[in-house]
C-alpha cells in the first residue's frame, strides 16, 4: 500500500479485494451477494460471481460443480488444475452441452455476471466512486483486457471501465454481426 501511496500521491487507495473492509469488499467477485443469475441456466442463481465462474469450469477429471454456487464464506471457491487436471473450458450452464474457450467464457459468463453485480448489488458503491476525483483501486492483478489469457482479469480494472462507460464487449470479436447491424 505504501508503494501505491508513493506512486499516486494524493490519491485515495481503495482495496476492492476479498480482504477489503466494508463496504468495498462488496465489489469483490467472491462476495456473496446472493441471487445472481447464472448465465445459460434459467432460474439458477449463485451467491457470488466467483461461484459462477468456478461452478461452470470443466476440467479433464471433473465436470461442473453446482456446490460452488452456494458458497457464502468467500473461501473454498477455487478449483485448480493441480487437483482436477487441465481446464477444458466453461460449460454453457450447469446442463449445457457446449464448452466455451477461455476468452469466450470471460465474455459470456464472467463479464455479464460481474456487470450484473455492479448494476444490481453495488450501485451505491459505483456512485460513490464516481463522485471521487483521485482514486486508485487495489486488486491482485491489473489486467483489464479480456483478450489476454495469461493473467487473471482484474475486477478493479472492470470497475474503472464500467465507471468510464467502456465495458468490454460480451460478444466474441469473431462472431459475425447480424445482417442488420451497423457499426457507428
Amino acid at each position: 500500500m505504501a508503494s501505491l501511496t508513493a506512486a499516486f500521491p494524493g490519491a485515495e487507495v481503495i482495496d476492492v479485494t476479498s480482504k477489503a473492509p466494508e463496504p468495498w469488499v462488496r465489489l469483490s467477485p467472491f462476495y456473496p451477494h446472493g441471487d445472481l443469475p447464472v448465465p445459460y441456466s434459467d432460474g439458477v442463481t449463485s451467491q457470488s460471481v466467483e461461484g459462477i465462474w468456478q461452478a461452470l469450469k470443466v476440467f479433464q477429471d471433473s465436470d461442473v460443480d453446482p456446490a460452488k454456487l452456494r458458497i457464502t464464506t468467500m473461501k473454498g471457491l477455487k478449483r485448480t488444475v493441480r487437483r482436477y487436471g487441465p481446464v477444458l473450458g466453461h460449460r454453457t450452464g450447469l446442463d449445457g452441452d457446449r464448452l466455451l474457450p477461455y476468452e469466450t467464457a470471460r465474455r459470456r459468463i464472467y463479464l455479464p455476471a460481474y456487470r450484473w453485480v455492479l448494476e444490481h448489488r453495488a450501485t451505491d458503491l459505483i456512485e460513490l466512486l464516481r463522485s471521487k476525483h483521485d482514486v486508485v483501486l487495489l486488486d491482485y492483478t491489473t489486467n483489464g483486457d479480456v483478450t489476454v489469457p495469461t493473467t487473471p482479469l482484474s475486477h478493479a480494472a472492470l470497475i474503472q471501465l464500467h465507471i468510464e462507460g467502456r465495458w468490454p464487449s460480451e460478444n466474441d470479436p469473431e462472431t459475425p454481426r447480424s445482417a442488420g447491424s451497423r457499426t457507428p
